[in-house]
């Protein structure tokens, strides 16, 4: 493990940000952040319990809000979306944050529930049902199928149809469980249960679920020689209010308690944690005195009941006859180690089952098998989450390491150490994030080796594997990210191409465009690869306006049971290569490309780009030899080359109904039917490679065409995405980069490849708005966002009223073409 970057406050003479007492923070699967401080306000002494939410790719930009709670909040907990927030205080007070206006730096307080004056000391949201397991032994196999199987999972709650109920649920200090559920129209429907007839006080809990849609909930008062209580909780809906029903489970006492060497060495149980939320029969619990503590591990297994004999000789147990009772079980306990303070499991669903050990040793070296725990003395140690053997440590700059290596203790050093409160691991378990008790934010790597020495086609197969494993899930990879370097960037595009292409034609066509943000993403992280990031962008720029035109097309009778227009356009313009547009325009139905005026006024600047991408790409294809020119890419690929004739064939047909929405040229000859000559150099050029087995080289006619284009026609500026302003890319050479909470960074010694400093847009020049094609000028006065992984910049306000733009623009309401979040970004920015 090494640190990536750390990020603070600004230092001030009288420090007003302070570490929460207990400080909390989550890690969703978007990659987003949340932390807990207390504001202190030096004039009336009181605490203000604040809220921080981050991006990991841009630490700085910091969204703090007052969390409104009026005691110290205990819990925080992503959804399963990561786009919605669950705070909890002492006070029993619970609040839903969701983002405004789908920006991951704007939060607003939504719904809530209450228990009032009863501290909540656990909070999960209800599962959905979604459970992917992951199978690290079948890593190497070509059907994603077989790598990431569907499990079958019952949601925690069903509404009518089978649809998961949202809601969540909460642990209180006193011994009861609150249930909160979202109704469709936005209401909140909480009832409050006991866990047991004699209510006992609860210091520590944590909630799980079961494959069968049951709520698993452990306590523990705090004291190690009171046993850690299971309870089943089982929510449903009668005559519109919530039921809650409980009913008790086996319990147990930890090893340390009952062994006579350790019985009253370990008086407080301090950490108790479910392995995972869907993996209810596995427990961690950790013991502690005032400077060392022990962890062990638990797993709940169904065993038979022996019968005495002469029950036996009356009624003769035969087979699985035989009753069976749940017991727990300890599978694995370290030994003494340093005070824990704070302990992070692992996310990926990987599943091992208990008794087998010996599997869980031969996949060591994966990430996803390790937990967190940290140290009084700052360190962090990897271990293995069934067996706690250890895999990897970290020493923090406080910690001093072993003068024997071999050993594990380390001499304490004296006065206050600066240690972590809080940590959480990535969903793909290549990071970790710690929050220390000055409320530091420190990133660190998880090496995907685990610190042992693996070759390189080893660590190669567990970062696509964790890229695979993202691009099916949804989940954002900038984790994986940070283990690639520049000269992995070609290996692992090449790749994630090849196990794409082994896949269904109907998978393909899901994942279509997440693998294209996900190589744009790869190239950013290589000098010699960083021009094909624009390529990648500017097809899924293609692939959504193609997308988009086609579903404007209407078929001339509703009740045709033909294909529909966008199909059949595709079909004809693929059969018929004729280079003359015209001649292909006779085989189309022109009604179904009718459309009203205001509409085809209103796509002229998406239509603009396409005609200016075209002829950007001829004039470029005499200059082929030149890979780090953005465009060159598309010079080889016949499918989007087919994509670009199918839209100037419909842009075409659009241009005999309303002239001016045609793509406007600047030629040399009044005379120049600009979309005859370019339709007919991109045929020519489309035929060259519309076969990707059988790709030819454009002969010298055809360059020689391509060469007189720019004494024809203006060759346009295109303007490409900027050079994004996140973290990844400053994090390749391994120096720790050190951030302030608030302040961008300077990036001084991180500038952009000479090579591509024609593309990348300098400070002062007019900016565009990317997905409305819209110049927004050198200092724009509109509101703008941004893409948290690409840059991508547009309005955060719609200028339009036409519905085929409105639709359009509903497309990335959400997300951006690449599949990242948005950002608010403030005005003038540059």
């Amino acid at each position: 493990m090494d640190l990536a970057y750390v990020c603070e406050w600004e230092r001030r003479p009288k420090s007003n940000h302070c570490p929460s007492i207990p400080l909390v923070c989550a890690w969703s699967c978007r990659n987003l952040i949340a932390f807990t401080t207390d504001l202190r306000n030096e004039e009336e002494k009181d605490l203000t319990h604040m809220v921080h939410i981050i991006d990991t790719e841009h630490p700085w930009d910091v969204y703090s809000v007052n969390s409104g709670h009026a005691e110290v909040i205990t819990c925080l907990e992503w959804d399963q979306s990561g786009s919605r927030l669950l705070s909890a205080d002492a006070d029993g007070h619970i609040k839903c944050w969701s983002m405004t206006d789908h920006l991951a730096n704007s939060w607003e307080n939504t719904v809530g529930s209450t228990v009032e004056g009863d501290p909540v000391v656990a909070l999960s949201w209800l599962h959905n049902g979604v459970k992917l397991a992951l199978h690290v032994e079948k890593s190497g196999a070509s059907n994603f199928g077989e790598k990431f199987s569907r499990v079958k999972f019952s949601p925690s709650l069903t509404l009518f149809g089978g649809k998961p109920m949202e809601g969540w649920i909460a642990v209180t200090i006193s011994g009861l469980v609150t249930v909160s559920l979202l109704k469709p129209n936005g209401q909140v429907l909480t009832s409050t249960e006991s866990l047991c007839r004699l209510r006992c006080r609860v210091a520590l809990a944590d909630v799980a679920f079961t494959g069968g849609g049951n709520i698993v909930v452990a306590t523990s008062d705090g004291s190690s020689t009171s046993p850690v209580q299971f309870y089943k909780v089982c929510v449903s809906v009668v005559n519109e209010k919530c039921k809650i029903d409980t009913e008790i489970l086996p319990s147990l006492f930890m090893r340390c308690t009952t062994d006579p060497a350790r019985k009253d060495k370990y008086p407080a149980i301090t950490h108790l944690k479910f392995l995972a939320r869907d993996m209810s029969e596995q427990v961690l619990l950790c013991a502690s005195n005032q400077n060392s503590s022990i962890v062990e591990c638990w797993s709940l297994r169904k065993e038979g009941l022996p019968v005495n004999n002469i029950f036996q000789q009356i009624s003769p147990v035969v087979g699985d006859k035989q009753p069976m009772i749940l017991k727990w079980r300890i599978l694995s306990a370290t030994n003494d180690l340093d005070r824990v303070s704070a302990v992070a499991l692992p996310k990926l669903p990987i599943s091992l089952t208990n008794t087998d050990l010996k599997v869980a040793n031969d996949t060591k070296f994966f990430p996803g098998l390790g937990l967190a725990l940290a140290f009084h003395d700052g360190s962090v140690h990897i271990v293995h989450r069934l067996s706690l053997q250890m895999m990897a440590v970290f020493y923090g700059s406080s910690s001093q390491r072993p003068v024997d290596e071999q050993t594990i203790k380390r001499q304490r050093t004296a006065g206050p150490l600066v240690h972590f409160k809080a940590m959480q691991l990535s969903w793909t378990s290549l990071a970790l994030a710690g929050i220390d008790s000055h409320g530091k934010l420190s990133m660190l790597r998880i090496s995907p080796s685990m610190g042992h020495v693996l070759d390189m086609n080893t660590s190669l197969r567990h970062l696509l594997f964790l890229l695979e494993y993202c691009m099916v899930t949804g989940y954002d990879w900038w984790d994986i990210l940070l283990h690639v370097q520049p000269n992995m960037v070609q290996n692992l595009v090449e790749k994630l191409h090849e196990e794409y292409m082994r896949q269904s034609a109907a998978l393909q066509q899901v994942l279509s465009t997440r693998i294209v943000a996900m190589k744009a993403s790869l190239c950013k992280l290589s000098s010699s690869t960083i021009a094909r990031v624009c390529d990648y962008h500017a097809k899924l720029f293609l692939i959504a306006i193609s997308c988009t035109l086609k579903s404007l097309l209407r078929p001339h009778f509703l009740n045709t049971p033909d294909k529909s227009p966008g199909d059949r356009l595709t079909e004809i313009c693929s059969k018929i290569t004729d280079i003359d547009i015209d001649k292909v325009m006779i085989n189309l139905k022109t009604e179904e490309f009718v459309l009203e005026m205001t509409t085809l006024q209103s796509l002229q600047q998406l239509i603009q780009w396409v005609g200016d991408f075209v002829l950007y790409l001829l004039a470029s294809l005499p200059n082929q030899g030149s890979p780090v020119r953005p465009g060159h890419s598309f010079l080889r690929d016949g499918a989007s080359l087919g994509m670009f004739r199918e839209l100037m064939v419909v842009i075409r047909i659009w241009g005999l109904l309303k002239p001016s929405c045609l793509p406007v040229y600047t030629a040399t000859s009044d005379t120049q039917d600009s979309m005859s000559l370019l339709f007919r150099l991109l045929t020519k050029l489309w035929l060259c490679c519309r076969e990707e087995n059988h790709i030819t080289e454009p002969d010298d006619t055809l360059i020689d065409e391509c060469c007189l284009l720019p004494s024809q026609l203006l060759i346009p500026n295109i303007d490409w995405l900027p050079i994004n302003d996140g973290i990844i890319s400053k994090l390749q050479n391994k120096q720790l980069v050190r951030l302030q909470f608030g302040k961008a960074p300077g990036l001084v010694g991180h500038t952009v490849s000479s090579q591509f400093d024609a593309f990348v847009r300098a400070p002062g020049q007019p900016k565009i708005d990317h997905l409305r094609r819209l110049h927004l000028g050198a200092y724009p006065t509109e509101e703008c966002k941004s893409c948290t992984r690409c840059g991508c910049v547009t309005m955060l306000k719609s200028p339009n009223k036409v519905t085929a733009v409105k639709q359009w623009e509903q497309r990335w309401i959400k997300n951006c073409l690449c599949g990242g979040l948005w950002r608010r970004m403030p005005l003038s920015y540059s």
